[in-house]
Parts: structure tokens; sequence; C-alpha cells
């Protein structure tokens, strides 16, 4: 017996610490309490300069080569895409003549940020914030690019008297208010047809239940009104054919076969085509710049040679030092290197403080990752997600190459960042315990009575008391409907009426499960506030529990709880390892102490309150610490319980100041 464990929800952190392992740990998101500004310690005469270090973990060196040799391993063949590319425009705009200087750069930001009516220095936040690239990636990678291409173009032509016709109606011209059902099939599509056909009233209820395409079927099969030239020109002729309330043939686009049903004529907006010509003109010539830009560089490919010496090994060989070649022309590796090490290093640097905290808690518990014990995890996983063979094996294989190609992540790393940090994370935790009151939770949660509502949200008590004030008046699913539909302040409620999934208990909402199951069908809360919303709820009735005894269920329920509360266990062993080191990053520029041991009581390691210091206080206390140093080499004297780790504190070797 199989059943959905994702369903009953029980125990809401358990599922939010899932995503924060499954991830590789969320590492990213995970800082110490008390950063300062680190400075990187003086390279001495007997270290190279490859050799210096970009981060100390507990007295324990990353260096710069290895931060290298990381970022290009897991970056190198995107970045390495970047440059030939920028390497063919290159070549391309010598042989024509064509030049682009950082100021025609800086005007073209300037004119975008102008077009979308925001200052520059927003607008680059934007982007930044966006598409997670720097201003200065933006512009080499971008921005010039674009202009480049766009002037090797040489210019796309004015738009057409036609096109500008076009672009009118489609923006300002009349448009089909409407819900579509969508299929896969033209049977299918039929059959749907008929039954909205004999029932048009229930035509949203069919989107909702059949239709393919979630965004419509989530909202009763509604989409943005339909205008004229944007997209399919059938499509669009047969939604404007219709009259209100009338349902059209099964339309094909693409593979999919449509059914629309008209709700309502929206009139033009009222614009005059002169006055807003110049503007159409304007998108017009832009959107057929960009058009040209691509067919422009797409032929630029065709006649360019390029060789991937990256990647091949062969090739490597036979060119030291060279990462492609470009019409005979050499990318250097170095070269390819630095730009990962500006784009990634940050990012990087942290997977690697991140292995290594766990590699020295491995260490310091005398445990070990085997490669059996990375198969087991793949098995594991492979499993879960239903990756199995015909004898029901684990089809490992099938799964490492979807979880490669849909995440886009090399083999190698996936097994570095995902796999090992798990596997061993799992070894520091060790056995979670699983109680009965946790089985008999999951088990009402899973196979118990959910309750049908339908739920007015309202975003303040003032209004959620004048709609229950109404809602009371006449209790009934119309009435919630309607109300949902005026008031509710969730686009989803108002869409669907009020209407909701069924509500388990123990789904993570305690506040809102505990009004729900004190209800009797038909019957009305009173208003319930949940976080910052206000809800008006109507109970429908419940649903009958599934006929599945406990002990059919228990074995899979206790492996879901385990792994949960495992995954919990591990999410906190990772944050305790983080805030207890020692780590100076010197890419970032923060040093990290480890915060105060707490015992019970929440008292420190000297009996006294802990306390809770902002990010200002923190950085103003740590001002005078520097950084730090690994410790000196353990004096040949010195006897096996004197550890050979930690760090000391560059400002306790400071003079002190003068009085």
């Amino acid at each position: 017996m199989r059943f959905s464990s994702t369903g009953w929800g029980y125990a809401r952190e358990i599922n939010a610490a899932v995503a924060i392992v499954a991830v590789g740990i969320g590492w990213r998101l995970l800082t110490g309490s008390l950063e300062a500004d680190a400075t990187p310690p003086a390279v001495t005469a007997a270290q190279q300069p490859g050799a210096k270090p970009v981060a100390i973990v507990n007295g324990v060196e990353i260096t710069s080569d290895r931060l290298g040799e990381e970022c290009l391993g897991r970056h190198g063949a995107v970045v390495l895409e970047t440059l030939v590319n920028r390497r063919i425009i290159e070549q391309a705009c010598r042989q024509q003549g064509v030049d682009v200087t950082p100021q025609d750069v800086s005007a073209e930001i300037d004119a975008m940020a102008r077009r979308f009516s925001v200052p520059r220095d927003k607008w680059m936040e934007m982007i930044q914030q966006e598409r997670g690239i720097t201003p200065q990636q933006y512009a080499d990678d971008i921005v010039w690019p674009m202009i480049a291409l766009r002037r090797l173009a040489r210019g796309a032509g004015e738009p057409t008297a036609e096109e500008l016709q076009e672009a009118f109606e489609n923006r300002f011209g009349p448009a089909v208010k409407a819900r579509i059902i969508v299929s896969r099939t033209r049977q299918e599509a039929e059959s749907l047809r008929q039954q909205a056909l004999a029932a048009p009233d229930e035509f949203g209820g069919l989107a909702r239940q059949h239709s393919v395409d979630v965004g419509s079927a989530s909202a009763n099969g509604w989409v943005q009104p339909i205008r004229l030239h944007s997209g399919d020109p059938q499509f669009d002729r047969a939604a404007f054919a219709l009259e209100p309330g009338r349902i059209s043939e099964v339309v094909q686009v693409a593979d999919q076969f449509i059914v629309i049903k008209c709700e309502g004529h929206l009139p033009p907006a009222g614009a005059k085509f002169e006055e807003v010509r110049t503007h159409l003109a304007e998108e017009l010539r832009e959107r057929k710049s960009r058009q040209s830009s691509s067919d422009v560089f797409r032929k630029l490919q065709d006649v360019t040679k390029v060789e991937n010496v990256l990647n091949d090994p062969a090739r490597a060989a036979a060119n030291p030092g060279v990462a492609a070649i470009v019409n005979g022309q050499p990318i250097p590796v170095e070269q390819v290197q630095k730009v990962c090490l500006e784009r990634h290093g940050r990012e990087v640097v942290e997977v690697l403080v991140t292995r290594t905290l766990i590699e020295q808690a491995l260490t310091k518990q005398q445990q070990t990752v085997s490669q059996a014990d990375l198969d087991a995890e793949i098995a594991r996983a492979a499993g879960q997600m239903g990756f199995t063979k015909p004898d029901g094996a684990a089809d490992t294989a099938a799964w490492l190459e979807r979880v490669t190609r849909e995440e886009k992540i090399p083999l190698r790393h996936y097994m570095e960042d995902v796999v090992w940090p798990s596997v061993a994370l799992k070894k520091l935790v060790g056995g979670v315990p699983v109680s009965q009151d946790d089985l008999d939770k999951a088990f009402a949660a899973t196979f118990g009575p959910r309750a049908k509502c339908r739920i007015i949200v309202l975003d303040n008590q003032r209004r959620a008391q004048e709609v229950w004030q109404l809602a009371r008046q006449n209790p009934t699913p119309d009435t919630i409907g309607n109300l949902a539909e005026t008031y509710s302040a969730d686009p989803t409620t108002r869409a669907l009426r009020g209407e909701v999934p069924p509500i388990q208990r123990w789904g993570g909402q305690p506040t809102l499960e505990r009004e729900v199951f004190a209800l009797k069908p038909g019957e009305l809360s009173g208003v319930v506030q949940v976080a910052d919303r206000f809800m008006v709820i109507y109970c429908e009735g419940f649903t009958a529990a599934a006929k599945v005894s406990f002990e059919e269920a228990r074995s899979e329920l206790y492996d879901d709880i385990f792994e949960k509360k495992q995954r919990i266990e591990m999410a906190r062993h990772f944050t305790h390892l983080r805030e207890a080191a020692t780590i100076d990053n010197f890419i970032a520029g923060t040093s990290q102490s480890p915060t105060a041991s707490r015992g019970k009581g929440g008292l420190g390691s000297a009996g006294m309150p802990s306390t809770t210091l902002s990010k200002t206080e923190a950085a103003d206390l740590a001002k005078p610490r520097t950084g730090s140093r690994p410790l000196p080499a353990k004096a040949p004297s010195s006897p096996p319980s004197v550890p050979n780790q930690g760090v000391v504190p560059a400002s306790l070797n400071a003079p002190l100041p003068a009085r």
C-alpha cells in the first residue's frame, strides 16, 4: 500500500526543516550571530601568492587556489560560454568597424532607467535583486552585447503602417472576457464541450476539475481579457466571434485543444491612434531590433569556429592554459577562473566553509562517510521519488540523470553539495525518537475527516466584523460565496467564491483547525485572526474518514515522521556547528566568533543570563578584533591531550595602548 504523506502536513516546522536540508542544508542562509570586518593576514615570505587564505574555519585555512579550482569546476562551463559569445561579437565588431565605448553602455543604461521611470541607481538595484548579477556583469554581459549586435544589425527598419495598426488594436482595442478549458486531446475537449453546452453555468467547475492549464483552472477557467493580435489568429477569431454566454467550437493551438466561453465584451480603451503612435513605433523598433540582433548573432555563431578545450582532456593536454579557441584566438583558463571568482567566489567559499565545518565535526566524533553510505542515500532518494526498476529495486541511474538534468547541476557537485552533507549530518545526528503521539496525529491528519469550508479573508478587523455581520444574517453557501467574491482580500478565495481545499487536523495551522473543527455543518464562525489576516469561516460539512486501519499505515507513517524529524535535527545541528565556530571569511569581509554556550534556563557558560546583541552592537564590540590566525604547530613536548586546533585572535598579540 502506498499513500501520499505530503497532504497531511503534520508539524509545519518539520516541512520547513526538510526544505532547508533538501537543498544542501541551506548554508547560504545560515550565518553567525557575531560578525565584524575581517582583514586577511599578511602573506609571509614562506607563503606563495597562490596559497593565500580566503577563509579560516576554526583554524583551518581555505586557500585561494582551492577556491579558484572549485569556482572553475562549478561555474566554468557557463562563464566560458559567456566569454566565447562576447569574443564572437568582438571579432565581428573589429571586422566591421563597430565600436562600443563605456560611454555608450552608460548612456544605454540611463535610457533604460528612463524608459521605466526610475532613477539609474534604483534600476541597477532592481537588476541586481531580480537577476542576481552585479552592475559590472550587467554592463559587460547584457548591455554591451545588446548595443554591439544592434549596430551590427545596421537597424531593423521602421515599423509598417499595418504593424502600427495591429499594435494599436492589441493595446487599446476591444477585448473579450472569457473562461477557457484546455485539454491535451481533441476527444477530451469535445467531451468537455458537450458537458459545458448541457450546463453552461458549470463551465467554471469543469475548468477547475479538468483543464490542464493550471493558471486558468485554479481561477475557474478565467483568463486575462483576450485581445486582437495577442496570439494564435484562429484563437482570437473564435473568441471575438462569440456572443456573451456562448461556447466556442474546439480550437487547436499548437498541441492543445481549447474550449472558450464568452463572458462579455469590453469596449476599446478610447485612446486616439495619433496620440500613441510615437510610443507604439518606439516599442516596435525595439522589438524588431531585438529580433534582428538575434538573427545576426545566430549567423555569427554559424560561421565561427569554436574549440572547447576546457571540457576536453585531450585538447587541454595539447593546449595547456587554454579554455577555448575562437577563430584561432585563445581564451585563457586564467581569464575564465578570474571571472568565475568575481561572480561566484562568495557563494562557493560558503560551500567550502560548510563542508569544512561538517568535516571537522565528523573528525571530532570519529565518524567517516563511505562510498557505500553515499550509494545508500542515493538509492533511498530514488526509491522515495518513485524511481524503481521492475523488480522493485531503486533505479539510481534514472534518478541521477533526472536530478542533474532538471537542477542543471553536475553529478560531482550534486554528490558533494547535496548528498555528502546529508549523509554526514545524519551520522552526526544519529536516530531520533518517534512517539505514539506523533503517529496518532499523523494518522488523523492523513486519513481522518476533513472540514469542507468557505472562507472570507479580510485584511483588517473592522472590515471583517462588517462582513461577518452581513454573513450571519443569512449564513448559506451562496451568501458566503457572494461575500467572498465581493470582499475577500485573498485573490484565490475571491475567485473561487470562498472555496478552499478540505482542511485537515494537525495540518500546521492550529488556530484555524481549532475553529473549523469546533463548527457544525451549516454553522458560521466568529471573526478568526490567523497571523495578520482575519477570517470568516462557514462550515459546509465533513468528509468521511478513509477506510484504512492504523496498523496498515503505521510503517509508512513511522518512516515519514522519522525522516522529517531527523532532518529537523540535522538543520539544528548544523546551525549549532555554525554558531559555535570561529570563521574569518576574507572574501565577504566578515569575522565570526563563537556564540556563548547556553545552559539550562538560558544561562551562559559563566552562569549569567544570555543576551542578544543587535548587529550594530556586535560590530562595535568586535571592532578591535581584526581577524584570526591558525595556532602555531604543537610543540613536540606537548602531551597528546593538547589539541592542535582553534584560533588566536590577532588583537591578543597587539601592544597595550599607552595610559
